[in-house]
C-alpha cells in the first residue's frame, strides 16, 4: 500500500474517533448571543413604538393655528431635557462612535435620546424614529458585549447588530435593516464591516419576530403602490432619467441643510431656545401645510390619495425639504430616511402630473430610491428596503435608480462622519 493511502487511512480514522458535536460556529456562544440582542432591540422596538404612537394619537387632536404654540412647547421641553439630562447626539455621532470610538455606544445617553425624540416625532417633527431607534438598539448591543467582556472587532460587531435590530424592526426588512447598519457607516466601501453582517442578520430576525409580535405586524409591503408590471427594456431607461431629477432634489435638500445650519449658528444660543425656535418654524410650516406634519410614514399613503397638482405638490416638496432641514440643524431628534422617502414620493406624483405616460409605480420608487441613496450613500440597503416597504418586485430598475443617486451625490457625504480621518473636503 501506498504511504498516500496510508494517511489518508489513519486521517479518517482519527476522525471517526472523535466524538460526534454540533459545530460551534453555528451553535456557540456568539450566536445564541446574536439572537438575545435581537429579542432585547425588538422588544425595546416594540415598547418605543407602542408609545410613540399613544403620543401621536393623543396630539393628533391639535389642528389649524393650536400647531403652532403645541410645536414650539415641545420644542422647549425637548430641548430643556437634553439641556438637563446630556445631548444624546445625532446620527453624526453614531457613525463616528461605530468607526472611530472602538465602536462604543454610550448607553448613558439613551434617556435624553428617548424622551426627547418622543417628544419631537409625536408633536409633528420632520424627522422619523429610525435614529432614536438605532442608538438605543446600538448602545445595547455595546452593553451586552461589555458585559461578555468583548473587545475590539468584536465590540464593535456587537453594536452593529444592535443597530441592525432597531433599523429592522423599524422598517420590517430584516436583509435591508441588517445591510442599512453596515452600509451607511462608509460613504465607499459598503462591507468595510463585513465580519459584523452574519451577526447583523441573525440579530435583526430574532428582532422583526417580537417585534411583530408585540405590535401584532402582518407581512405585506407598508405603502399602498399599484402594482408594477415591466413594460419593457425602455424602463430601465426611465428609471436612470427620473433617478437624474431625483438626485438634483437631493442636493437642494443638502444645500437647504447646510443653509438652515449656518442660520441657527449666527447666534450663539442654549439648545432650548434653538429648538423651542426650530419648533415655532415647524408649527409655521405645519400650520400651512399639514400635510408636512410628521416623518412620512402614513403621509405617504394620504398624499398618494389626494390627487394633487404638480405645482402643489411641488410646493410641498419645498416646504417638506425646508421643514426636515429645520428639524435636522435646530436640535430635534429623529432619524431622515422616511421623510427622504416621502419627498421623494411627491416629486414622483409630480413627474406623473407632468408627463402622464410614466409608469406611476415606477416613478415613484425610482424618485425614493434617487433621494435616499444620494443622501445617505446606501444603495444596496435602500433597494431592498423600498421593494419590501412597497411591494415593488423587480429590483433592477430600483437598482439603477439608487445607484444614479450614489453616484450623483456630493463627493463629501451629508453624513460626515462617513469618511476616512485622512480625508479631507476637496478644494
Amino acid at each position: 500500500m501506498k504511504i498516500k493511502q496510508k494517511r489518508k487511512l489513519i486521517e479518517y480514522a482519527n476522525v471517526l474517533d472523535q466524538p460526534i458535536r454540533f459545530s460551534p460556529f453555528l451553535f456557540g456562544r456568539d450566536f445564541w448571543l446574536w439572537a438575545l440582542l435581537g429579542l432585547i432591540g425588538g422588544s425595546i422596538a416594540g415598547v418605543y413604538w407602542i408609545t410613540l404612537e399613544s403620543l401621536m394619537h393623543a396630539l393628533a387632536g391639535f389642528e389649524g393655528w393650536l400647531v403652532v404654540p403645541l410645536m414650539t412647547i415641545a420644542g422647549l421641553i425637548a430641548g430643556l431635557i437634553i439641556h438637563w439630562i446630556g445631548d444624546p447626539g445625532e446620527i453624526h455621532l453614531i457613525v463616528n462612535n461605530i468607526r472611530f470610538n472602538k465602536g462604543k455606544l454610550n448607553p448613558k445617553n439613551n434617556p435624553s435620546m428617548i424622551l426627547s425624540s418622543l417628544i419631537c416625532v409625536a408633536a409633528g417633527g420632520s424627522l422619523g424614529p429610525e435614529a432614536p431607534l438605532v442608538q438605543v438598539t446600538g448602545s445595547t448591543g455595546t452593553w451586552l458585549g461589555k458585559i461578555f467582556r468583548l473587545k475590539g472587532e468584536k465590540l464593535r460587531t456587537y453594536s452593529i447588530a444592535g443597530m441592525a435590530s432597531g433599523f429592522t424592526a423599524l422598517f420590517g426588512a430584516p436583509l435591508g435593516g441588517s445591510l442599512f447598519a453596515v452600509e451607511i457607516l462608509h460613504h465607499k466601501h459598503m462591507l468595510e464591516y463585513y465580519r459584523a453582517v452574519i451577526p447583523a442578520l441573525v440579530a435583526s430576525c430574532f428582532s422583526y419576530i417580537v417585534f411583530a409580535l408585540i405590535i401584532h405586524l402582518g407581512l405585506g409591503p407598508t405603502w399602498n403602490f399599484p402594482q408594477y408590471s415591466y413594460e419593457g427594456i425602455f424602463d430601465f431607461g426611465y428609471a436612470f432619467g427620473i433617478a437624474v431629477l431625483g438626485s438634483a432634489v437631493a442636493w437642494i435638500f443638502i444645500f437647504c441643510t447646510k443653509g438652515c445650519k449656518k442660520a441657527f449658528e449666527l447666534v450663539s444660543m442654549p439648545i432650548y431656545v434653538k429648538t423651542t425656535l426650530g419648533g415655532l418654524i415647524l408649527g409655521l410650516i405645519g400650520y400651512g401645510f399639514p400635510i408636512t406634519r410628521y416623518f412620512g410614514h402614513h403621509e405617504i399613503n394620504e398624499v398618494i390619495g389626494l390627487n394633487l397638482s404638480w405645482e402643489t405638490l411641488l410646493l410641498i416638496i419645498a416646504m417638506k425639504i425646508l421643514a426636515i432641514s429645520v428639524t435636522v440643524t435646530s436640535g430635534w431628534r429623529g432619524g431622515f430616511i422616511i421623510p427622504l422617502f416621502f419627498v421623494g414620493t411627491c416629486l414622483g406624483l409630480a413627474l406623473c402630473q407632468l408627463f402622464p405616460g410614466l409608469n406611476p409605480t415606477l416613478t415613484w420608487v425610482s424618485c425614493m430610491a434617487a433621494v435616499n441613496a444620494c443622501v445617505t450613500r446606501t444603495p444596496v440597503s435602500t433597494t431592498i428596503l423600498l421593494s419590501v416597504l412597497t411591494g415593488f418586485g423587480h429590483f433592477v430598475p430600483i437598482l439603477i435608480a439608487s445607484l444614479t443617486g450614489y453616484f450623483l451625490a456630493p463627493r463629501v457625504p451629508f453624513i460626515h462622519s462617513q469618511l476616512k480621518k485622512i480625508e479631507s473636503e476637496p478644494t
